[in-house]
């Protein structure tokens, strides 16, 4: 299953929301879809679903427009699309229905998905009457409620609780066990991280980055230097930090982040404050967080 977007572009008048932009998804999982308010990550899942019209540019699911009849896909919007005077389980299955199941079939997927997601006991309860969180489990199972192969997720953690943010995350895992093809947009570069193989960042409507996480994370090397120890430590850390040119990115309550060189100025610093003796509680070189990566691209581009 392949997913191809190929010289895409989309303006709004003087506007270019989408300019020339390409990515290819070749494999199951889950492609982070990133970018600022108004980069044009919304246009982009309109415009591939058919929803809004492109100005130029190719858009196929293996080799073929994406159309309701040749690609089973699902959508769950960041703006969440529920009916608020109708009943749960009715517009559960009506959207079933939709997606052309028969009445039975709709009406048992959404008894299913609600047992699942923990929401049978408000079926017969008008939507507007849902608290915010139980209205997006109700948004996630209207994508999800006839088995799509093709899932576009904008936001889907936006404004959860940690209960429920643990029911979405099992799902997560359980489309991705099925080998489902997951486009996710999120501004919870975490989130990403944990679930993202392969990414395209947006900055007014242009790719600045696109490829395997991994891969990029591994280009950029070991970037950071995460100290954990007491404040009175971190007082006699800092001028030998300051003598192997490790610079300030935040000073912590337990301790304090670094830039770095490279690996061999940080285990400079650590002999010496062995030496001075000074044991970390935490020593950790790593690779910049998609976060950081991100907060670097987009800058570049502006």
């Amino acid at each position: 299953m392949a997913l191809t977007v190929r010289n895409v572009s989309k303006s709004f008048g003087d506007k270019k929301a989408v300019d020339n932009l390409s990515f290819e998804i070749s494999r199951p999982g889950v492609f982070g879809l990133l970018g600022t308010n108004g980069a044009g990550k919304t246009t982009t899942i309109r415009m591939i679903l058919g929803i809004m019209s492109r100005d130029a540019g190719e858009i196929t699911w293996n080799g073929k427009p994406i159309t309701s009849e040749n690609v089973r896909y699902g959508y769950m919007p960041e703006e969440r699309g529920l009916y608020p005077k109708v009943r749960v389980l009715e517009q559960l299955i009506y959207f079933g229905e939709l997606r052309g199941m028969s009445r039975l079939e709709a009406e048992r997927a959404a008894s299913r998905w609600m047992d699942r997601l923990g929401v049978t006991e408000y079926s017969r309860m008008l939507a507007e009457k849902l608290s915010k969180g139980n209205q997006q489990k109700i948004q996630l199972i209207v994508a999800l409620i006839h088995d799509p192969e093709l899932i576009f997720l904008d936001e889907p953690f936006s404004g959860l609780d940690p209960i429920n943010t643990n029911i979405f995350r099992s799902v997560m895992s359980d489309l991705i066990d099925a080998k489902k093809t997951i486009i996710m947009s999120s501004h919870q570069m975490p989130t990403v991280e944990q679930y993202c193989s392969d990414l395209v960042i947006l900055d007014k409507g242009r790719s600045v980055l696109s490829g395997n996480l991994r891969a990029i994370k591994a280009g950029y090397g070991h970037t950071n230097l995460s100290l954990g120890c007491s404040a009175k430590a971190l007082n006699t850390a800092l001028p030998i930090a300051e003598k192997y040119g490790l610079r300030i990115l935040e000073k912590q309550a337990d301790g304090c982040e670094f830039k770095i060189d490279g690996d061999e100025s940080a285990h400079g610093f650590l002999r010496d404050l062995i030496g001075m003796g000074v044991i970390p509680e935490r020593f950790e070189i790593r690779e910049p967080s998609l976060h950081e990566i991100f907060i670097d691209k987009v800058g570049e581009a502006k």
